[in-house]
């Protein structure tokens, strides 16, 4: 059984106030496999104290200081590459060959573009006018992170705290207490300075809440349902905190008849479906061009049918479960929702994939005939469910992408450059996409409308943890 009941405050492994324990499942067997202690708001004031004594002197560190403590940071994460990895499978259910390529690669990634970012982020300028500007830590820092991109989210997050010389506490998912427990370790063991970092295990209603509302805390940065941001935004107003939000999507994904569809297609179905469908700036919906719908279904079939569903502890490229009970019941209504509201089932449908009686497994379904207006096409599922709806033209295409409260990001598909350019200046999100380019490390991701605020990573990713002072000299 794996022990994670223990917090780590001011520089130390401690025992915390709460007593309330909360089981950790793994979703491939349903079964407990770990113990955690979900926190009090007694445990947020003591990791807030000891982020507010550290401050004061972490404030005033130089930026090649902070910039050894990030290589110190970088060569211990490589070396607990693995124990990252492995506990995401465990945790929430990534494949393990998908764990180490993506899950675990983000905290070395992530981590690399900071420091490129911050060796050329300027901290103090003359200003035209003879001012001087300068760029200083915005103070203690609330981070809330996910449980589907967890050591992802936290290295977006707690890198740059230690970057700017802020300092902070963090609060991971309570279904993944694992991840960040070693990410805790690799910080300890890199020699941060006591009560720079602190974590503390717990939910949202209770820490969460505590953590938003504190008078001594500067800055909240929340990555979750855009629900529980609203929820942060509003804890966090009577303190006038700052609040960056990385929130929900619902993301198109244009396919030209120009493009090559079946190379175009059959990644996009696997974009879609990769982590289970449990990413916030999944493709979800793609929309088709009608000159092509007809052999785009056909390739969106194969891929879907040829798409593995298998034991996240098996090596491939496969799909594992989703992460908890919860998610799978959602999803299983939302399948149903889709065939209720008439969208012919392509692939997949209810029920578990041949083959498991057990865990939070579900089958790689596509949709057909989807109009914008149905619920498929336009709540977030989080899981590996895709929606295909077709278009008339260029200026239906992007109607019917911008016609979604979110606005994370967005995919085009075409061969035709100046249509590329042309639809991308005009899609509302923070991302796009273009015949199957991915995210690079040192990049600002985030969104626009309820997708939420603020960017996170590389130099953006920096400046959002940072105040601004002006020095005007007499």
């Amino acid at each position: 059984m794996i022990d994670v009941r223990k917090f780590y405050l001011n520089g130390e492994w401690v025992k915390p106030v709460s007593t309330q324990e909360f089981p950790i499942l793994s979703p491939a067997s349903e079964e407990q496999i770990g113990v955690t202690i979900l926190g009090n708001e007694q445990d947020v004031n003591k990791a807030v104290a000891a982020a507010v004594e550290a401050f004061k002197s972490f404030s005033l560190t130089k930026k090649e200081e902070r910039l050894q403590l990030l290589e110190k940071v970088l060569e211990i994460t490589k070396d607990r590459f693995d124990d990252l990895a492995w506990a995401m499978t465990k945790e929430m259910g990534a494949p393990i060959s998908m764990a180490r390529d993506a899950q675990a690669d983000s905290g070395v990634g992530h981590l690399e573009g900071f420091i490129h970012s911050l060796k050329q982020l300027v901290e103090r300028e003359t200003l035209s006018n003879g001012d001087i500007l300068v760029r200083e830590p915005i103070g203690v820092c609330g981070l809330i992170t996910p449980w589907n991109w967890p050591i992802n989210q936290i290295a977006l997050k707690v890198i740059p705290v230690l970057a700017t010389g802020c300092t902070c506490i963090l609060k991971p998912s309570e279904h993944t207490p694992l991840s960040a427990q070693i990410y805790a370790e690799i910080i300890d063991e890199a020699g941060c300075p006591p009560g720079v970092f602190n974590l503390i295990q717990g939910d949202g209603p209770t820490v969460g809440a505590a953590m938003s509302a504190h008078k001594d805390i500067q800055m909240m940065s929340f990555t979750g349902s855009t629900r529980a941001g609203t929820d942060v935004s509003r804890r966090a107003a009577d303190t006038v905190k700052r609040v960056t939000l990385e929130l929900g999507g619902k993301s198109p994904n244009i396919v030209f008849s120009d493009c090559n569809l079946e190379k175009r297609v059959t990644e996009s179905v696997k974009e879609c479906f990769l982590n289970s469908g449990q990413s916030c700036d999944a493709p979800t919906r793609l929309l088709v061009e009608k000159s092509c719908y007809g052999e785009v279904l056909e390739i969106a079939k194969r891929a879907a049918l040829s798409q593995k569903v298998a034991d996240p502890t098996e090596e491939g490229d496969h799909i594992g479960p989703l992460f908890d009970k919860i998610q799978f019941d959602r999803v299983q209504n939302m399948i149903k929702v889709g065939i209720d509201e008439g969208a012919e089932l392509l692939v997949g449908g209810t029920g578990r994939p041949s083959g498991f009686d057990k865990g939070w497994f579900v089958k790689p379904t596509i949709f057909s005939n989807v109009t914008n207006e149905m619920r498929i096409a336009h709540e977030e599922i989080f899981g590996p469910v895709l929606a295909i709806i077709a278009f008339d033209d260029e200026a239906d295409a992007i109607n019917i992408a911008n016609d979604t409260p979110y606005g994370l990001a967005a995919y085009l598909q075409t061969d035709d450059m100046d249509r590329a350019e042309r639809v991308a200046s005009r899609l509302r999100a923070g991302a796009v996409h273009i015949n199957g380019g991915g995210f690079n490390y040192g990049s600002p991701f985030g969104g626009f409308k309820q997708s939420g605020n603020g960017r996170e990573g590389g130099k953006m990713g920096l400046e959002d943890f940072q105040e601004v002072k002006t020095l005007h000299f007499g």
